[in-house]
């Protein structure tokens, strides 16, 4: 393998985006405690044999089962929904954080209320060298 394919112990670069949709509900009075629903799911997008290598058999392959390892696919999730068990699988991999962004929105709940529910969308970008 050359240089620029493999990176220390002879493990391939590159990059895996985790991504995930979040929700809360916040009341009139900000000072009440938010009701977060939980993560639903956890995205993967990267090249197939590094998702493969990094999460096992904890990687749900049903939506692109065939996806051959060279190529990248945005369709795998998770099986679990902890973000911290995604980044502790990352960082034995030796994988590093190197860029994160998030989006957000607020509509009315109901329309008898002040209710307020907050969605946002929230990726993280993981690199080997």
């Amino acid at each position: 393998p050359s240089a620029a394919s493999s990176g220390a112990e002879g493990r391939r670069a590159g990059f895996i985006t985790i991504g995930y949709r979040g929700s809360y509900t916040l009341g009139r009075d900000s000072q009440t405690d938010a009701k977060f629903r939980r993560v639903a799911r956890i995205m993967v997008c990267g090249k197939t044999s590094l998702a493969k290598e990094v999460f096992g058999d904890t990687l749900n392959e049903s939506r692109d089962p065939d996806r051959p390892p060279e190529r990248y696919t945005s369709r795998y999730y998770l099986k679990f929904t902890f973000l911290e068990q995604a980044f502790d699988k990352l960082a034995d991999a030796g994988f590093h954080m190197v860029a994160c962004n998030s989006t957000g929105t607020c509509a009315f709940a109901h329309e008898q209320t002040d209710d307020r529910i907050w969605t946002s969308y929230t990726e993280y970008v993981f690199y080997r060298e």
